[in-house]
């Protein structure tokens, strides 16, 4: 959530956050009436529970008459304690409530508008000429590599099997990308697919998209659909020590999507699935680092898709296709020869300090005080990916060229058809 004391002193920021996002800015005020509402019921609690300590002390001194008066005035008085008690409990649930319905105030700069208002930052590399292209199912069929048929027979409609060399390239694509995060720093993580409500909540994940989440109601827990979440929830709670600079994780992971709404989009190959899996860089900063740190994190997403080669765009994500915990999102998106059309393979969001408030993470600063924490994400590498590089990779005969970075790890410079 974002921090209150913006909202009191700049609530114009913040509702030109809510229109940019194509929100109403109407919840600014409700936050903030539920906010005064809030302190006045603290107020009038700590007013009549002071009173009560003080007629207490008299009690204990009093006799006889005054005695009897003044236990008459207690018992009154701690059904008002009560009531005041009752009200300021309310009043946070109220706030809380108020506080926890407003995204996070996009960056300077963030284009606003919904998800084709996007700024084009850069292209890079050369799409690939031929006169037919196959797209990744067929070509991962004639590779024996890909399976949705049987897929859908085991677990239904978007589930499918890597087998073979499709096996084989993801664990290939996972161990690059996982060798460049040890390179730069990260500290490998295997993580929960289950997380806690909390945790869940407490990352955003609970709010627009609660649909897209899968829920386990027995036991009161959540499929993640990113290891963001388990990350995010692993500092929670916590004063981590960020004198060395950022604090960062590469979590690799199984995800879970329920696609709600999508039905009818993407319903071919393994573009758009329920379950794949990932690996998600994830920082800690100090929040003065966040920008720094968010472009450096843009710049190994990059550094990975120059390892696969394939061409790809940045662009700029408007504020209207950000998720309710970014304050700006970077998306790197290949090329489709298939489709003729980009498709998103990995993005990288700055949450600045929305996340880590309401997971209460903090920090020390240099003088010592406690403060809260920036928080970070970015895709290194996913499922999806083999989508472009079997797409960009392929040659007439249905073989797929294998990007150099990846031939040290599968052993073989094409993958060739299987003869049926």
């Amino acid at each position: 959530m974002i921090d209150l004391r913006l909202v009191r002193e700049n609530p114009d920021v913040v509702r030109a956050s809510q229109r940019a996002r194509g929100e109403s800015d109407a919840v600014v005020d409700t936050l903030l009436r539920a906010d005064g509402d809030r302190r006045a019921a603290v107020a009038r609690f700590d007013t009549v529970r002071a009173e009560q300590k003080s007629l207490g002390k008299l009690v204990a001194k009093a006799t006889g008459d005054e005695k009897a008066a003044l236990l008459a005035k207690t018992k009154q008085l701690s059904q008002e304690v009560k009531a005041a008690e009752a009200a300021q409990t309310a009043a946070d649930e109220l706030l809380r409530t108020a506080h926890r319905s407003i995204g996070n105030v996009i960056v300077d700069g963030v284009p606003a508008g919904g998800e084709d208002d996007f700024v084009l930052l850069k292209e890079v590399g050369e799409k690939p000429r031929l006169e037919t292209f196959r797209d990744h199912l067929e070509l991962g069929e004639g590779l024996d590599a890909i399976d949705t048929e049987r897929g859908a027979k085991v677990a239904g409609a978007r589930f499918y099997f890597l087998k073979g060399v499709g096996a084989q390239l993801q664990l290939a694509l996972f161990a690059l990308a996982q060798q460049q995060a040890v390179a730069n720093g990260f500290t490998l993580m295997i993580t929960p697919s289950l997380v806690k409500p909390e945790i869940m909540a407490g990352t955003g994940f609970l709010g627009a998209h609660a649909a897209e989440v899968y829920t386990l109601e027995a036991d009161d827990l959540y499929l993640v659909g990113t290891s963001e979440v388990p990350l995010a929830g692993y500092h929670a709670e916590e004063i981590i020590d960020l004198s060395a600079g950022p604090r960062r994780y590469a979590g690799i992971s199984s995800c879970y999507r329920r696609e709600a709404g999508s039905y009818g989009k993407d319903t071919r190959g393994i573009i758009r699935v329920h379950q794949f899996d990932k690996v998600e860089m994830f920082t800690y900063c100090a929040p003065e680092e966040a920008e720094t740190e968010h472009a450096r994190l843009l710049g190994w997403e990059e550094e990975m898709l120059g390892k696969i080669e394939v061409p790809y765009r940045v662009i700029d994500v408007a504020a209207g296709d950000l998720g309710s915990s970014a304050a700006r999102k970077f998306d790197c998106e290949a090329w489709l020869p298939s489709q003729q059309r980009y498709l998103e393979l990995s993005s990288t969001s700055n949450c600045t300090t929305f996340q880590a408030r309401r997971l209460n993470i903090r920090y020390r600063d240099t003088e010592g005080r406690s403060q809260i924490a920036a928080t970070l994400n970015g895709t290194l590498a996913t499922t999806r990916w083999l989508v472009a590089i079997l797409e960009n990779h392929q040659q007439p005969d249905g073989s797929v060229r294998v990007p150099a970075a990846l031939q040290p790890f599968l052993g073989r410079e094409v993958l060739e058809p299987v003869a049926t």
